[in-house]
C-alpha cells in the first residue's frame, strides 16, 4: 500500500518531467540600444514586430511609447496592439517603446516654480527629449524598419503631458496621439493654461485622444481647461476625443482605455461590427480623420 502511495507521489513529477523536455524561449520583440548624442547617453529601445512582418514587404504605421522601457509600459501595450489587430479593433502596427530614466527631467517642461524644482530639481527640459526622439529615434526606426511614415505615440501620466505639450508644440511630429490621464496639474497646469494660445497658432486641432480616471480636483481642472480650449477650435469629434474614466483610478486606467487609444490612433478601413467596438465621440475605423490625415 505505502510503496503503490508513493508511486502515485511520484509519477506526476516524473510526468511533469517529460512534458517539460521541449521548453525554448519566448521572443516576443528585440531590445535596441541607441546612443544619443543629444542626450550624452545611451539608450534602449523595445521593438515590437507585427506577427505578419517576416512574412511579407509591407510598411507599416509606428505606435512610439513613451515610458515604453521593457520594465515600463512596453509589455502590456506591445500585448494590446496584438490584441487589437487579432480583433480588428486596430490595425497592426510596428511599437517602439522609448524608455525613460529621468521622468520629471524628460517629460516636463520648463518651470520656475521653486517648490516643484526643490521637489524635481532637473525637472524642466522635455523639449530636448523631443528633440532626441525626433532628430535621433524616428530615423533610426525608420531606416531599421518598414515603416510607412505614419506616426502615433501614446504614454500615461507624465507621458501623458509630454504627448499633450508635442500635441499642441509641435503636432507634426506624431501624426495621432494619446495621452492617458496627462498629469496637467504640473506647474499650476501651465500647460493647460497655455493651450489655447497654442491652438490658435494651427488651422486645426492634432488628432488627439484623451482620457482622465479619478485623478482629484486639481488634475481635473487641468484637463476640463485643455477640453475647453479643444472646444473652442472645433467640437469633439473625428480630430479629437475625450473618454473620462471616473471609475478608473491613476493606477488602472492605461489597461482600461490603451485598446480604445489604438484604436482611435489606428483605425481600419472597415468598422468593426463586435458589440463594444464603437468608439463614443467618432474618429473610429474608417474615418480618416481621426488619424489627422498626412
Amino acid at each position: 500500500m505505502l510503496a503503490a502511495l508513493l508511486l502515485g507521489a511520484l509519477l506526476p513529477v516524473r510526468l511533469a518531467a517529460q512534458e517539460l523536455s521541449g521548453i525554448t524561449p519566448i521572443t516576443i520583440g528585440e531590445e535596441l540600444e541607441l546612443h544619443s548624442a543629444v542626450l550624452g547617453q545611451p539608450r534602449r529601445l523595445a521593438i515590437y514586430l507585427p506577427a505578419e512582418y517576416r512574412q511579407n514587404e509591407e510598411a507599416y504605421p509606428v505606435l512610439y511609447v513613451i515610458d515604453g522601457g521593457l520594465e515600463q509600459d512596453f509589455l502590456h501595450v506591445a500585448g494590446t496592439t496584438m490584441l487589437n489587430a487579432l480583433w480588428g479593433r486596430s490595425g497592426s502596427v510596428i511599437m517602439v517603446g522609448i524608455e525613460t530614466v529621468d521622468r520629471p527631467r524628460e517629460l516636463t517642461g520648463s518651470t520656475s516654480d521653486a517648490a516643484l524644482l526643490a521637489e524635481y530639481p532637473t525637472a524642466g527640459h522635455s523639449a530636448e527629449f523631443r528633440r532626441f526622439v525626433r532628430e535621433e529615434v524616428i530615423p533610426a526606426m525608420e531606416a531599421r524598419y518598414r515603416t510607412n511614415g505614419q506616426r502615433g505615440v501614446i504614454g500615461e501620466s507624465l507621458a501623458g503631458l509630454f504627448i499633450v505639450e508635442s500635441a499642441l508644440e509641435e503636432p507634426e511630429l506624431f501624426q495621432r496621439h494619446a495621452a492617458i490621464s496627462p498629469s496637467l496639474w504640473w506647474d499650476m497646469q501651465a500647460l493647460a493654461h497655455r493651450a489655447e494660445a497654442l491652438l490658435a497658432r494651427r488651422d486645426q486641432v492634432p488628432a488627439l485622444y484623451l482620457t482622465i480616471a479619478n485623478e482629484g480636483a486639481e488634475m481635473q481642472a487641468g484637463y476640463d481647461r485643455l477640453v475647453e480650449a479643444l472646444s473652442g477650435m472645433e467640437p469633439t469629434g473625428a480630430r479629437w476625443c475625450s473618454v473620462p474614466r471616473p471609475a478608473e483610478f491613476h493606477s488602472t486606467v492605461y489597461h482600461t482605455a490603451s485598446p480604445q487609444a489604438l484604436q482611435f490612433l489606428f483605425p481600419l478601413e472597415e468598422a468593426s461590427t463586435i458589440e463594444g467596438f464603437q468608439l463614443p465621440c467618432g474618429g473610429g475605423a474608417g474615418d480618416e480623420a481621426a488619424v489627422g490625415g498626412d
